[in-house]
């Protein structure tokens, strides 16, 4: 069995903590919140065995990599300014990004700002959102409505209130996220109880799904105990900020081949762009191939799945040409 590899790296400003297996053309997997490089650990085999250099960093403020102190170190430019470090100092001229959850963020962003170094695109559950003509926050709370102060993602804005509920328990809280927004917890709301905290919205499970086991918890619950959740929770603290800096992209198109994985059991495949991905005909994705929707998987895709996402990247990424 192909073995994963650790290290670390300069990308930039800060050190990261990579996990890579494999040689060949470069693909960089790009994860979410609240996880690490941890939640690609089927793909980095597997990739690698197809012939690619998979790798997997700790993004910035999780895992083991470095933790920045400032909220506005955590701004769409940093994090994508991270993976294009990390592709020139692995060696290469070009990357095909995967990313899931923020991941996939990146992943679409990096295409949009470095067309010359990122040459394809898959988003596991996070589809391509055009440039919005308002901030985040303000369109949510038009959209929310009077659920606007419960909804998760302001929620989260509060300074001290989440970091403190979260960090409490890591253990706890990730395995009520991974197993609430899951397959097996669908559906869930967005909406924090009145009076209640983030974890309200998903409860205690009685048991782990197939998919996930206590070691899988531990692994990842470990490294937040160590590092806590304010460098993680800074990514939602800057919506407002990454919409005012990424104003030169507004009407932006990604132009790269890209493939969209999401399952119907996922609140993300309901966001603004996804309907489209889904349809095949995403005027912002042009490149972007049919979509690929799990029946019965929830968000977290790459591992809920493993099989049926590896033979869709492998697929992908077979399909590109070669460099």
């Amino acid at each position: 069995m192909t073995e994963i590899a650790h290290r670390f790296v300069r990308a930039g400003d800060i050190r990261m903590h990579v996990a890579e297996a494999g040689s060949g053309p470069l693909v960089v997997l790009l994860h979410g919140f609240p996880e690490t490089w941890y939640s690609w650990r089927h793909q980095l085999r597997a990739l690698a065995a197809a012939g690619y250099h998979a790798v997997a960093p700790d993004q910035r403020g999780c895992g083991r990599t470095d933790q920045p102190n400032a909220v506005e170190d955590y701004t769409i430019l940093h994090t994508v300014g991270d993976v294009i470090h990390l592709i020139d100092v692995l060696g290469a001229e070009s990357a095909v990004l995967a990313g899931h959850d923020w991941g996939g963020v990146v992943a679409w962003h990096a295409a949009l700002m470095r067309p010359d170094v990122v040459r394809g695109v898959v988003s596991l559950s996070t589809p391509f959102q055009p440039h919005a003509d308002g901030p985040h926050l303000a369109g949510l709370r038009v959209g929310a409505g009077e659920d606007y102060e419960n909804y998760y993602s302001v929620y989260l804005q509060r300074p001290g209130v989440a970091d403190e509920e979260l960090g409490k328990d890591p253990h706890a809280t990730i395995r009520r996220a991974l197993c609430g927004a899951s397959g097996a917890g669908y559906p869930w709301s967005p909406i924090v109880p009145a009076g209640g905290q983030m974890l309200d919205i998903w409860p205690d499970p009685d048991e782990l799904p197939e998919w996930l086991s206590e070691q899988d918890i531990n692994t990842v619950a470990q490294d937040y105990a160590r590092t806590g959740f304010t460098p993680a929770l800074n990514w939602f603290r800057n919506f407002d900020r990454n919409w005012a800096l990424t104003h030169p992209w507004h009407n932006a198109v990604v132009g790269q081949p890209a493939r969209y994985i999401t399952g119907d059991r996922d609140l993300a495949a309901s966001l603004p762009g996804a309907a489209e991905l889904i349809a095949g005909g995403s005027a912002n994705v042009p490149n972007a191939g049919e979509a690929i929707v799990l029946p019965g998987c929830g968000h977290w895709t790459q591992q809920e799945r493993p099989a049926d996402v590896n033979e869709a990247m492998i697929t992908f990424l077979q399909s590109l040409p070669q460099s």
